[in-house]
This record gives C-alpha cells, sequence and structure tokens, in this order.
C-alpha cells in the first residue's frame, strides 16, 4: 500500500475553493497574542541564564524578553552558541551587538552582520573583517536592500539597518 495520496481534479478544485484565506502577519499576531510577560517569567529568565547546560543559556539568549543585563552576561558566555543567539536576537540592544562584532568568533561575528537591528557603524567595522565569510555577509546582505529598495522604488538602504539607539 502506498502512502501517497492522488486526489482527482476535482477534489482538488473543491480543497482550492474550501482553503482557509492567507492570514497576514499582523493578522495571526491579533488572533494569537502572547501571553503577559510577568515577573515570575524574568525570574525564570534568570534562573536559566545561569543553567549549566548552554542551550538553556541559548534560549535565554534567544528570547525578546531577555533583559538587558542577561543580555550582556550572555554576550560574554565561555559558549560561542550562546554569544551567537544573543547575535542574531533582534532585541539584542546596539552596544551589545558593537562589542559581539569584535568577538573571536567567526560564527558571532556573522550572526552580528546579519542582524537586522546592527547599527551602520558596526556594519561598516564587519565590512572590514579579516573573516572572508563575514565580509561575504555584509556584502550579501547590503545586496539585499539594494533589491528591497529598488523593489519599492526608494532609495536603497545601506545593508538593511533599522534605526535604533
Amino acid at each position: 500500500m502506498s502512502c501517497i495520496r492522488f486526489n482527482t481534479p476535482a477534489q482538488r478544485q473543491a480543497m482550492r475553493e474550501h482553503s482557509p484565506a492567507m492570514l497576514t502577519a499582523e493578522e495571526a499576531a491579533a488572533l494569537h497574542p502572547a501571553p503577559e510577560f510577568t515577573e515570575s517569567k524574568l525570574r525564570r529568565l534568570r534562573l536559566l541564564a545561569a543553567d549549566p547546560n548552554p542551550k538553556i543559556r541559548e534560549a535565554v539568549a534567544s528570547s525578546y524578553n531577555t533583559p538587558e543585563d542577561l543580555f550582556l552576561a550572555l554576550a560574554s558566555d565561555p559558549d560561542e552558541g550562546v554569544r551567537g543567539c544573543v547575535a542574531k536576537n533582534e532585541a539584542t540592544p546596539c552596544d551589545i551587538l558593537r562589542t559581539l562584532a569584535s568577538d573571536r568568533s567567526e560564527t558571532v561575528r556573522g550572526w552580528v552582520a546579519v542582524n537586522y537591528y546592527v547599527p551602520a557603524d558596526v556594519m561598516e567595522k564587519l565590512a572590514k573583517d579579516r573573516s572572508r565569510t563575514v565580509r561575504s555577509l555584509v556584502k550579501w546582505k547590503a545586496q539585499l536592500a539594494e533589491e528591497q529598495g529598488a523593489e519599492r522604488g526608494s532609495a536603497p538602504a545601506t545593508a538593511a539597518v533599522a534605526l535604533r539607539p
């Protein structure tokens, strides 16, 4: 017996007619709001940030609710994966991204380069990075920004940098 399902043209048409409409990200978020961030969740993040398992610390570093002091502590974590999660988290403060742009790990610096909210001065620094991979990521991100600007008919943005302090 085969696990492949074959539908007739009539069945496929019926499925198309009855398929749910695609929701925008905003509509989906409105239907499924995130639960309130409470003090108990903050205490849990603080506890998990000190866990000996680096995968647990990575989860904290990936959270949008992580407070700045934990981002700062996790940015100097001995585990490269934890620092990488801080580098790619769009909630990471810009000053911490500036610090991570000098990380000893090429992977961490690469994650900084592709973070949407990395400041322009950091992108300029990473464009001169000793790693060819990091420089390539900076170039790739700049090309994406130019393509998006061209599609929108606007002036090209510099490496898709969003304005944040």
